[in-house]
C-alpha cells in the first residue's frame, strides 16, 4: 500500500463511494493517484477521464513525488517491450515495479 503525505490525501486517494464505482463519476473524488507513474492529479468532472497534474498537496502543502513516468516507459523500453504492440507485464500495472526485478 502505498503512503501518502497526510491523512487527508490518503482519504481522498482511498475514496470509495457507494454509488459510484468509477472515481470519475463520483463528484466526491477529488485526486487520481497512478501507482505506476507515482502520479497525482485533480480529477476534472467533466464526463470524461480527465485530471490535471498536480506537485503539492492540496492539503499539507507538501511536495510530492517525481513523476516516475519516464522511467516507467525507459524501463519497458530496456526490455523490449513495446507499450501498445506487445502485452505489458502485470508488475508494470502498478507500483511493483518501482522495487525493481524479483529475485526467486
Amino acid at each position: 500500500m502505498t503512503t501518502h503525505c497526510c491523512e487527508a490525501m490518503t482519504r481522498q486517494v482511498n475514496l470509495a463511494c457507494d454509488e459510484h464505482t468509477d472515481p470519475f463519476s463520483c463528484p466526491d473524488a477529488l485526486i487520481e493517484f497512478s501507482a505506476k507513474f507515482q502520479e497525482y492529479g485533480l480529477i476534472i468532472h467533466d464526463g470524461g477521464t480527465s485530471s490535471s497534474a498536480i506537485a503539492f498537496c492540496p492539503w499539507c502543502g507538501r511536495r510530492l513525488p517525481e513523476s516516475q513516468r519516464d522511467r516507467w516507459f525507459d524501463e519497458l523500453e530496456r526490455r523490449g517491450i513495446e507499450p501498445g504492440e506487445d502485452g505489458i507485464p502485470a508488475e508494470f500495472e502498478d507500483d511493483r515495479w518501482l522495487a525493481g526485478p524479483t529475485r526467486g
